[in-house]
């Protein structure tokens, strides 16, 4: 690999002959990891623990991740091993459930993966800024499975203006990208030395847009996937003189290999690929200093919005509904738009307030459409978490099949299985519906998440 002349220069004087090291790693073949989803994938792969996090797994070699339903199903989430680290921050830190926001959150690796690591009952809030992404990250998230979860598409100084909301923050921001040079070549040719003072003046804007979102005494996790001292340990240093932020120390294992600050004293965590299994990553944990006069409470406006009043019951027997999910009597029924949704009853002032404010790409659990005195029910409710699978009969299909139905194919099902809406399951666990009319069933599919290509490998690999 032929790194930038100016990375070279830089780097190289920031870490003396260790560069050599971290050049010859760059050369090695990117490391494949996943992170389970213990709710639907209850067996251990094959292939070694990532260390800092309990569902983390090196692979041996990469799955034909396209071909594997067991990944469209959200049983597990290919994410790199170094930026499963927050995990430890999380266990270390928040022992009671919270209100948390991932700000720069697409594609969804690390909302995921905070979903199952914060505590039970907490609400998670994934916002993206980039619309297109916006829409990948809630794709994501609902194969996931979440229910205490809304997605967002706003900048973030429309967030910060949610006053003492979030309990923590979680920003992994935009950076130079000198981390993911192995894994991605786009971002080391468009590393330049502006680039990098481009982007550490445009996290300090960003975290600045926010602060006033995070209660006084609340965390902010700040991580890059980058190594120099500009995007990294001189922007804590000016969040803790400017901002008055206290840098928390996490208690990690020296056989992880994590190397600490390069300049001044707080503690932060660096991953490098010549150390550790996995890219370039970059962590700090902030406290907000405690506010005096204690947090301001939510200030929720009497809506005058049309489209507000439409959260009422669904015009249907309430119980059709319930019985599709697990303890309904915690969730709020809404129904916007002809859209059915689930959201927990003890955020719902929470959620009052964010529609009011922000804009929302889903919320809750989506159960179903509402067309006429018929209710759809949704991809989203097949892949949640919360769903009561014995609310539908069931068929689960070969491989083959399921290939066909994430392609948005036809699906011929078995004699056997009854006229109406069928789900389907892949190894037992939910893929999605179909409404079988008999002589042929409808796949119900998202067409925006089908499997587009033609192309099928020799040899397809799944978990």
């Amino acid at each position: 690999m032929v790194l930038p002349a100016d990375f070279t220069l830089r780097t190289s004087a920031l870490l003396g002959d260790e560069f050599n090291r971290l050049a010859a790693a760059l050369d090695e073949p990117t490391p494949v990891s996943i992170r389970l989803n213990s709710r639907k994938f209850t067996g251990i792969p094959t292939g070694k623990p990532v260390p800092w996090s309990e569902q983390g797994y090196y692979l041996p070699e990469r799955l034909t991740f396209t071909f594997d339903p067991l990944f469209h199903a959200g049983s597990y989430y290919v994410q790199e091993a170094a930026s499963m680290f927050p995990e430890q921050v999380i266990r270390q830190y928040i022992t009671h459930p919270v209100v948390c926001l991932d700000l720069c959150a697409a594609p969804g690796g690390k909302s995921t993966h905070l979903y199952d690591v914060l505590p039970a009952g907490s609400l998670l809030v994934s916002n993206e800024v980039i619309r297109s992404r916006s829409h990948i990250l809630a794709e994501n998230m609902a194969k996931w499975g979440v229910s205490h979860a809304v997605v967002t598409n706003n900048d973030p100084e429309q967030i910060g203006k949610l006053t003492d909301l979030f309990d923590i923050i979680v920003t992994d921001v935009p950076c130079s990208g000198e981390g993911m040079f192995r894994k991605d070549a786009t971002s080391m040719e468009e590393w330049s030395k502006d680039n990098v003072k481009l982007c550490a003046a445009r996290q300090r804007r960003i975290i600045h847009s926010v602060w006033d979102a995070l209660k006084p005494g609340g965390l902010l996790i700040y991580s890059t996937c980058t190594y120099n001292t500009e995007e990294n340990e001189e922007n804590i240093h000016y969040f803790h003189t400017e901002l008055g932020a206290e840098v928390l120390p996490v208690t990690i294992d020296n056989a992880w290999n994590i190397t600490g600050p390069l300049m001044y004293n707080h503690p932060v965590y660096r991953f490098f690929p010549h150390k550790t299994q996995g890219e370039g990553f970059f962590l700090a944990v902030m406290r907000k200093p405690e506010d005096p006069e204690g947090n301001r409470p939510l200030k929720i406006k009497n809506s005058k919005n049309k489209k507000d009043k439409k959260g009422v019951a669904p015009p249907l027997p309430k119980e059709l509904l319930t019985g599709w999910l697990k303890l309904p009597e915690t969730f709020v029924m809404e129904n916007r738009s002809n859209t059915l949704i689930a959201f927990p009853q003890e955020y719902i002032d929470v959620y009052q307030l964010l529609k009011q404010e922000l804009h929302i790409l889903s919320a809750g659990v989506r159960l179903g459409e509402i067309k006429g005195k018929d209710i759809i029910p949704a991809h989203h409710l097949a892949l949640n978490i919360q769903f009561r699978s014995e609310a539908f009969p069931c068929v689960d299909i070969s491989w083959e099949e399921a290939i066909s139905y994430l392609k948005k194919e036809a699906i011929i099902l078995p004699a056997f299985a009854p006229r109406g809406y069928v789900l389907l399951t892949y190894k037992d666990v939910p893929l999605g519906f179909v409404k079988n009319l008999g002589n042929r069933s409808n796949n119900l599919y998202p067409a925006e998440w089908r499997i587009r290509t033609g192309y099928l490998p020799e040899t397809v690999k799944c978990l």
